[in-house]
């Protein structure tokens, strides 16, 4: 059951009480990432989240973890490409003390210009780190390719050249026109009293009062297909291939997940079972759909041994023809929707897999969705709708291909019939 309280200075909450668990979830949510940076301050929604963590005017950034590990709980952040999330995850005898933190680090945090030095580091070694990991860096430089010039294709670290403009002045620019109470919600999930964590909530966000400001909004993005290649010495070639997905919200998102699970979303799937099982060319393969506002993808990824390269892509290229052509029997979709609904249930009883669910959609959309109706949505895909994705979603003239690793000699798409 869920319960919807707007303050009267715009924070949005949002509670989902479930009385036979003993965690709480609770995520602060704000409506910004990379998609509303630009190239001079690109990975400045990243930065601050580091930053929240550096202190506070109350407690230091070692008392902040001690406070949580003391009580045996979780802290943690993430930032995304349309929204940045603070949470934690505690016993529900201990969610004081985390929305007590929490609030701290959201309307507390320092950012003193000797910590944002040190941090800019840590996150040059972040970025470091991503460009040592192949499989990372072809999706991202997927991401940059099919998006174009669009802020939905930038790093969510931003880049050696933004960072190096980002100071004290942008952070605290940067917050002031995005951390507004119109653009926060605050979602707790889990068992807890009712009356006491809404009079909580309303203490420590009620007051928020901030002058009127106009946020940056994000471009509408164009899908572009391309073919991008990034040598790289490694052992091993790593491969996307890309279509035009569904955007977030959109029901149609539902029958691509049932293709998905039957291309490549797990180890029945018939590109695991092609290419790693009966052929052994590839350790990892997998596809996914990704979904923004206005915006999504399909995503077919594999990393093999360069002299597999050619056999691969066939592969995957037969599939998704065997796909387009005879799509999927009414027996695979049975299977592919119980899949989901028991990945979904699994997921569901786990409070922060909740708070997170509940929160992205809250925040994107401004609604929140019930077991029930989530897996009715399942329930009604049919072969009808499959058909129709299908056809929309895997258009072989509009795919995007990115390739990362010890490629000896330049790829021509047209050679592989697409």
């Amino acid at each position: 059951m869920f319960k919807h309280v707007k303050l009267d200075n715009g924070v949005r909450i949002i509670y989902e009480h479930i009385p036979y668990v003993r965690s709480v979830s609770i995520g602060l949510w704000v409506g910004t990432g990379s998609r509303y940076e630009n190239a001079e301050n690109n990975g400045v929604s990243h930065f601050i989240e580091h930053l929240m963590f550096k202190g506070t005017q109350n407690r230091t950034a070692k008392e902040i973890a001690h406070s949580i590990d003391s009580i045996g709980g979780q802290i943690n952040a993430f930032t995304g490409k349309e929204c940045t999330c603070f949470y934690t995850k505690t016993l529900n005898t201990h969610a004081q003390i985390a929305l007590d933190i929490l609030a701290d680090m959201f309307f507390n945090s320092r950012f003193d210009e000797k910590d944002i030095d040190i941090e800019r580091k840590v996150i040059l070694d972040e970025i470091d780190m991503c460009e040592d990991s192949p499989e990372g860096l072809v999706h991202d430089l997927l991401s940059e390719s099919v998006w174009e010039s669009n802020s939905l294709g930038f790093p969510i670290l931003g880049t050696r050249e933004s960072l190096s403009q980002i100071g004290q002045k942008e952070i605290k620019n940067y917050v002031k026109k995005n951390y507004l109470p119109q653009n926060t919600l605050v979602v707790i999930v889990g068992n807890f009293e009712h009356d006491y964590m809404e009079e909580l909530v309303k203490e420590k966000f009620g007051g928020w009062k901030v002058p009127s400001t106009t946020r940056n909004m994000f471009k509408a993005t164009q899908f572009i297909p391309c073919s991008k290649i990034k040598k790289k010495e490694t052992e091993q070639v790593h491969i996307c291939m890309a279509f035009e997905g569904i955007e977030y919200g959109n029901d149609d998102l539902y029958p691509l997940l049932a293709i998905n699970n039957l291309l490549g979303g797990g180890m029945s799937s018939r590109l695991f079972q092609k290419v790693r099982e009966e052929m052994g060319l590839a350790y990892s393969i997998y596809s996914y759909p990704s979904s923004y506002m206005n915006a999504g993808l399909f995503t077919v990824y594999a990393g093999m041994n360069p002299v597999h390269f050619q056999m691969v892509m066939e592969l995957l290229i037969d599939e998704i023809r065997f796909l387009i052509k005879n799509g999927m029997s009414e027996e695979e979709l049975e299977k592919s929707k119980e899949q989901l609904k028991g990945n979904y249930i699994l997921a569901s009883e786990d409070t922060g897999s909740r708070m997170s669910s509940i929160g992205k959609s809250g925040l994107l959309l401004d609604k929140t969705f019930s077991h029930d109706v989530i897996l009715k949505k399942i329930d009604d895909i049919s072969i009808e709708r499959v058909k129709q994705v299908q056809k929309q979603v895997f258009d072989l003239n509009r795919v995007s291909f990115t390739a990362v690793g010890n490629i000896k000699c330049d790829i021509n798409l047209s050679e592989l019939k697409l």
